[in-house]
């Protein structure tokens, strides 16, 4: 089995040496490839003000943030959460730096390097397409994955639409589920998500021969091929 956790945070400014603090954190969980629907999802109150241009990123204000708990409040939870996994995430030294920040101010001995795997799309995205701009946007426009519902940044949104881009980027396939979703097709065929099986009682296929006329065309052709052709050495 493999787990993978996408992984985004938004924070209060650019610098975690600046005292700046993470206040969104939103994970979506994959197993073998498939989105199994168990995020992990959080805002949380950074004790300071956020950056004016922050704000105008992901729109998260001060006020929505009061009553929401600090990160000491959910640490255990969410190491508990992506331990042993493979995170997923784009521009990675950002979000780890704030990551081991906040379990630093903690006085925590652990680092997200220590208890997960990490993998960056950014870097990935770079060697795949030299040259060219490889912003989330950007990548979910090369990918055609639709992301008109951005129109701020948000953890566990952009940790959604970069779970559909990894998997454009490391295979195509966004989805493969074989087990759920049985249905009925035209005609009465089963459809397990767009598959569709011919019923089992349906009729035979019907069976059409050649004429002896089109045998003994092609016969002719087998003949005007010469001793080499292979069909004429066949029972």
């Amino acid at each position: 089995m493999i787990r993978q956790i996408v992984l985004d945070t938004e924070t209060t400014g650019l610098e975690p040496e600046q005292g700046h603090r993470i206040i969104e954190i939103g994970c979506v969980e994959m197993v073998d490839r498939r989105l199994t629907g168990n995020n992990f999802h959080q805002y949380l109150q950074p004790d300071r003000e956020i950056d004016a241009g922050a704000v105008e990123v992901h729109g998260i204000t001060n006020e929505f943030l009061m009553d929401k708990p600090h990160f000491a409040d959910v640490v255990i939870d969410f190491l508990d959460y992506v331990r042993g996994a493979e995170l997923i995430i784009h521009n990675a030294p950002f979000d780890v730096g704030f990551l081991n920040h906040e379990l630093l101010r903690m006085g925590a001995n652990d680092k997200v390097g220590d208890l997960c795997a990490v993998t960056d799309t950014l870097v990935m995205a770079k060697k795949m397409h030299p040259g060219q701009r490889n912003s989330l946007d950007a990548l979910c426009k090369r990918y055609d994955i639709d992301n008109s519902h951005r129109e701020l940044h948000g953890a566990l949104l952009d940790a959604e639409i970069l779970a559909d881009v990894y998997l454009m980027m490391t295979g195509g396939q966004t989805a493969l589920r074989l087990d759920v979703g049985v249905g009925e097709g035209a005609g009465g065929e089963s459809a397990v998500d767009g598959i569709r099986r011919l019923p089992a009682g349906r009729p035979p296929l019907k069976v059409v021969s050649a004429n002896p006329e089109e045998l003994a065309a092609h016969e002719n052709i087998l003949v005007a091929m010469g001793a080499s052709c292979l069909w004429s050495k066949t029972d």
